[in-house]
């Protein structure tokens, strides 16, 4: 007598399974959705103006996703799951509106989408220093600005408007950075001879460049987003990019990931008005001016070495107040309210000429 094999669900089941499951997630999310507007209830009962949104409580839900996540699917595509429900909630509790540097279309919008979600409303701005000046004025809730590439380093003029600005840093995002080169419906492959792009994009695709278009005309514009809206009108025009402005713009994809180093990414920083509790895995951010002395630097950085804080980045920028002065910029592991963090804070401002935490604020989750 030979076993049989006992036959597994046939197509017609499976597909009854996912409808039964779809069913369960539809009345599970809107059964969040409800909660999440009960949520803002209690809090605008308690408070009028009470903030809806919580960095340090959105970074939580997220590990904990990640954490528990049991698959197929990876974490991270969990993650990125979960942050469209939640910024889908949020929305019904209170639109956040994002300022960023724009114009539609570039990395620091495809940053800010991937921080708050598609139902977060964003603003584009002309220039980082904007963005800062619509988040103190108030027009908007948060703002979002590159601060360093892992290629081509630091943006300075972020650096710089921190200096001036009293706004707090509330969260970081990390993007990888992919370049495309994209030309539209009437560009003719064969011909081209211009390319535009962003002189920081021209840089980190530099290799591949002098490989494929060594004679082509490299031009330099405020924004990818901007080089690919002007190949639109161009016959013999391609454009350096990334996916969302050629989806704006409706371009096709000559060679895709062109930049020279796989690993390229950037880090945006969230800047807003309030200060972030601890969620558990933090970061902190502050600018320190010291005295033009022999051994200055050694003073600055000996409390963290003493007191155990992990830094992350050490920056420098001339001072404005005078010639040959300078200006630190300091990233470390820890929250400012940890009493380690806490105590090396305090000495290195009383060795200091000046000091600003510019925030305490989550590790970033995606």
């Amino acid at each position: 007598m030979s076993d049989k094999p006992t036959p597994g669900p046939d197509l017609a089941d499976l597909r009854q399974r996912i409808d039964t499951i779809d069913s369960e997630l539809l009345r599970l999310i809107s059964e969040r959705a409800a909660c999440a507007q009960e949520v803002a209830h209690v809090k605008t009962a308690d408070d009028p103006d009470a903030v809806f949104y919580r960095p340090e409580r959105e970074a939580q839900v997220l590990r904990r996703v990640m954490e528990n996540n049991p698959g197929p699917l990876h974490g991270e595509e969990m993650a990125r799951l979960f942050r469209e429900i939640m910024s889908a909630c949020l929305a019904l509790e209170k639109p956040i509106k994002v300022a960023f540097l724009g114009p539609e279309g570039t990395f620091t919008q495809q940053a800010a989408l991937k921080h708050f979600g598609h139902s977060a409303i964003s603003r584009p701005m002309a220039a980082i220093d904007e963005v800062f000046r619509e988040v103190e004025a108030g027009a908007v809730n948060y703002g979002v600005v590159p601060v360093e590439n892992s290629t081509e380093g630091v943006v300075n003029n972020t650096l710089d408007s921190f200096m001036d600005s009293g706004l707090h840093i509330s969260g970081e995002v990390v993007l990888r950075i992919h370049h495309h080169l994209l030309i539209s419906s009437i560009t003719r492959q064969d011909k081209i001879s211009r390319i535009y792009s962003h002189p920081q994009s021209f840089a980190q695709c530099r290799k591949w460049l002098d490989a494929h278009y060594p004679h082509a005309e490299r031009i330099a514009v405020s924004s990818n987003a901007e080089a690919a809206r002007m190949v639109k009108t161009e016959w013999h025009s391609a454009a350096i990019a990334g996916d969302m402005a050629a989806q704006l713009y409706g371009l096709d994809h000559v060679a895709e990931k062109i930049e020279d180093r796989p690993d390229n990414s950037t880090r945006f920083l969230i800047i807003g008005n309030e200060s972030v509790p601890p969620s558990g895995n933090d970061k902190t951010s502050l600018v320190v001016a010291m005295r033009n002395e022999p051994g200055v630097l050694h003073e600055l950085l000996e409390p963290f070495h003493r007191h155990h804080v992990d830094l992350t980045r050490l920056e420098t920028r001339p001072s404005r107040t005078g010639a040959w002065n300078y200006v630190f910029f300091i990233d470390f592991k820890g929250h400012m309210e940890q009493p380690e963090i806490a105590s090396a804070l305090e000495e290195v401002k009383q060795r200091a000429s000046d000091m600003k935490v510019l925030g305490s604020y989550p590790v970033g989750v995606l």
